[in-house]
């Protein structure tokens, strides 16, 4: 008996569909954005590629595409948080009295103070440089270094100017970067409760202590006609008593019965 052979229906195989070409609006941006959300939450430490790129929404391996590393990674941030500073520190001295080069030296430090705690992540990235390679970081360092000139500028012009007490202005710049530095890290490290400054105070307290110091290294402003006040005011008490004297010497209860030259 012969069985005829049914005929096999044999589905053509269906190809894997090409890989889709990579898109999103601005990966290095949002994992920059991501990274700097970690360190909000959990310090510089909490930071990993696998964990930025989970919040970004992509896959483990996308971001390898703009950052071989996590060094990469926060190299980028901190280049991007020193952009952001140093555009900071410009918008202050737009700002600033012209011909005060000593004011200008003033605006440089409240704009580092009010911006480091206004953004302590971007603060901590910058001011931590163990956490990425600075020899790679050729525009964080160029940021830095045009903040540290625009500093040395104005303190040589406001010495040139005679604003300043004889001082070295190299130490004078050292110890201004330290004042600066060391209340921003207070702030970071959680220093200010225990020395009784308040949130809604930062700010006005770092002005203060800015000012303290810019006391320190300024000549005094004593003026002529402060002096010449000082001067009428010492002796209006001695007018005043000649001329009472002068009357008490005339008859009249008091009242001069001639006139008297005005004494004052």
């Amino acid at each position: 008996m012969l069985i005829k052979a049914m005929p096999i229906s044999v589905k053509a195989r269906r190809r894997p569909p090409p890989p889709k070409p990579y898109h999103h609006g601005d990966l290095k941006r949002v994992l920059m954005d991501a990274a700097l959300r970690l360190v909000e939450e959990g310090g510089i430490e909490a930071v990993n590629v696998r964990e930025a790129a989970r919040r970004a929404g992509v896959s483990p391996g996308a971001p390898f595409r703009h950052f071989e590393s996590r060094d990469a990674l926060l190299t980028a941030v901190a280049e991007e948080a020193q952009r952001r500073f140093r555009v900071e520190i410009e918008a202050a001295l737009a700002a600033a009295p012209a011909g005060d080069p000593l004011a200008r030296f003033r605006c440089i430090g409240l704009a580092y103070l009010r911006w480091a705690m206004r953004n302590p992540a971007h603060f901590e990235i910058i001011s931590s440089g163990r956490y990425f390679d600075h020899d790679r970081a050729t525009e964080l360092s160029r940021d830095n270094s045009e903040v540290i000139g625009m500093t040395e500028r104005a303190l040589a012009e406001a010495s040139a100017q005679g604003q300043l007490r004889p001082s070295d202005l190299k130490q004078v710049q050292i110890a201004g970067r330290a004042l600066v530095y060391g209340f921003a890290r207070m702030n970071i490290d959680g220093h200010f409760p225990r020395w009784g400054i308040a949130d809604a105070e930062a700010e006005r307290t770092a002005e203060a202590i800015i000012d303290l110091f810019i006391e320190g290294i300024r000549v005094p402003s004593i003026t002529i006609s402060a002096t010449r006040r000082t001067t009428s005011d010492e002796r209006q008490p001695d007018a005043d008593s000649d001329l009472q004297h002068l009357r008490h010497l005339v008859p009249g209860h008091g009242r001069a019965t001639v006139p008297l030259p005005d004494l004052r």
